[in-house]
């Protein structure tokens, strides 16, 4: 209860929540189409790879999301290059580019006069979410997602069965660009809430809790944006109650939620499918034809 009293006395608080909540729920929509498109790490290297631009950026005085949302979107074209001018796979790739980009931000926000920490950049800081921050959040939200109701057909096709949507003519390079563009500003505009180091997990966590609890595609996107936004929020009440910081607490929450999923889903959970298991191994014991063979 204190913490709901404090939402509506204290306007950092209300701006960090409601931007937690939207970015939960934009990263579940994106990142079921990430997990099921197989980019998981190419989120994980965007999100690393921003830190240049956000470098840049506050040495310039220039606008933060626009230089990392560029720095993001270099690292991807080069990573693209890479993979598609070499005999390295795609993941060796990532992992090459990604880790250029963070060594050179690191070094560049070291040398760089700047009013946020190399700390809140990593880890996030989503309680000192400024107004048009909240709001850019926001509009991302709300664009992003109409965008994915509006091509929902599209993505669908192009996502599950790739080969077939060419067969039917669908432009899926230009649909593949814009997932990638779609991931780069979401994880640019995660990267306040969680941080660099953590917002691959809001993109991925409840996608693949989503994945765990359901069957078909419109519910996971659902079903993720709902788990996105619900750990969004308890994790900012635990960060809030208990002084702790506030990515590492989403991100904790997210998982916790992925455990329980793992374990306990109806379809795949661990749990349920070890019993299965276990009555089938029984059935068999005691079948007339195990019997039979037996006695034989």
């Amino acid at each position: 209860m204190e913490f709901l009293s404090d939402l509506l006395n204290y306007p950092h608080l209300a701006r960090a929540a409601i931007t937690a909540v939207v970015i939960g729920l934009v990263s579940g929509v994106v990142g079921s189409l990430i997990i099921l498109r197989g980019l998981s790490l190419m989120g994980d290297a965007i999100s690393h790879a921003v830190m240049p631009g956000i470098a840049v950026s506050f040495f310039f005085g220039a606008n933060i999301f626009i230089g990392a949302l560029l720095s993001g979107l270099l690292a991807a074209a080069g990573i693209g290059f890479v993979n598609s001018n070499s005999r390295l796979k795609r993941d060796t790739s990532i992992g090459i580019i990604f880790t250029a980009f963070l060594a050179a931000g690191v070094i560049l926000l070291a040398r760089t006069e700047s009013s946020v920490s190399l700390q809140a950049i990593l880890f996030g800081d989503v309680l000192a979410t400024t107004v048009s921050q909240m709001w850019q959040s926001i509009i991302i939200t709300v664009v992003i997602s109409s965008l994915v109701v509006l091509f929902y057909k599209q993505l669908q096709i192009t996502t599950m069965d790739a080969q077939l949507a060419k067969a039917y003519g669908f432009p899926t390079r230009m649909i593949n660009y814009a997932v990638l563009l779609a991931l780069a500003v979401v994880t640019v505009s995660a990267v306040q809430t969680v941080g660099v180091i953590l917002v691959v997990a809001m993109l991925v966590t409840p996608a693949a809790t989503a994945y765990l609890l359901s069957k078909k595609f419109s519910t996971m996107m659902m079903l993720a944006a709902a788990l996105g936004m619900l750990s969004s929020i308890i994790g900012m009440y635990f960060s809030y109650t208990f002084e702790l910081q506030s990515g590492p607490a989403i991100v904790l929450v997210a998982f916790a939620m992925f455990l329980l999923a793992f374990l306990f889903s109806p379809h795949q959970g661990f749990i349920w499918t070890q019993l299965h298991k276990l009555r089938d191994r029984r059935a068999a014991q005691h079948s007339p034809v195990t019997q039979e063979g037996s006695s034989l």
